[in-house]
């Protein structure tokens, strides 16, 4: 099985927690960090119409964005984050991490304010954890354990 990334406010950080542990390249494929709205788009298939309802920091561009990378890596499954790591211009602290395969993607909202690293440290584990349990409630032998990255 493989595995790819597609981050926008992690910046790189889920891709290197995966990497940091000797045997990723047996299932990691690559990841892209994916900061502007053109590059969500063209690089992985973003609907421009989907980030003018919803906004890029969204459920739906999130869940997209694993979509997108499983296809532009060829990748089994994916992990993907969007979001305001901190309050700004009126924004709250909004992070969405979403992981899952091309047909069977899962989500979840970070909204508590611990500062901009820390918050996108909480990030970064919360989708290795999240997708961790997906692949066990799976049964797959593609977990954590096997590939060491908890």
């Amino acid at each position: 099985m493989t595995l790819s990334t597609a981050e926008s406010c992690t910046g790189g950080r889920i891709a290197a927690a995966i990497t940091a542990h000797s045997g990723a390249s047996n299932y990691f494929r690559g990841g892209l960090v994916a900061y502007q709205n053109d590059v969500k788009e063209e690089m992985l298939g973003v609907p421009h119409e989907m980030i003018a309802t919803y906004g890029v920091v969204s459920r739906q561009v999130a869940e997209q964005m694993v979509k997108g990378a499983c296809r532009l890596f060829h990748s089994d499954y994916a992990l993907a984050s969007t979001g305001y790591a901190e309050a700004w211009e009126g924004h709250d602290v909004e992070i969405w991490v979403a992981w899952g395969s091309e047909h069977d993607v899962h989500s979840i909202c970070l909204t508590e304010d611990f500062g901009r690293v820390k918050n996108v440290e909480l990030a970064t584990q919360c989708v290795l954890d999240e997708f961790n349990k997906y692949l066990k409630m799976l049964s797959s032998p593609f977990t954590a354990d096997q590939v060491n990255w908890a």
